[in-house]
């Protein structure tokens, strides 16, 4: 996968990961804490080739807002992984 810099970058309330997909995969993205501990899924699903784009609202997986820092974002498509990070500032 080609993941493309997040969205503002930095961001306020959310932010938005662009990647582009070569053949058709089984895509998880995750983001991840500076602690490495996963706070949000927000893709499981099969994705056709091509350009895709998944906005992130600063929550984690029970909606709670989260605090400023920097996450990172970790996209698994088949064998092929990608992380990119981007600076929460509220």
């Amino acid at each position: 996968p080609v993941f493309e810099q997040p969205y503002p970058n930095p961001f306020n309330s959310s932010v938005l990961l662009r990647f582009t997909l070569a053949t058709a995969a089984t895509v998880y993205l995750d983001v991840y804490d500076m602690a490495g501990q996963k706070v949000r899924r927000l893709l499981h699903e099969a994705c056709v080739a091509g350009n895709h784009a998944v906005e992130w609202d600063a929550r984690n997986d029970a909606g709670s807002e989260l605090a400023s820092g920097v996450y990172l974002f970790r996209l698994q498509a088949g064998a092929l992984t990608d992380t990119v990070e981007a600076s929460l500032i509220r």
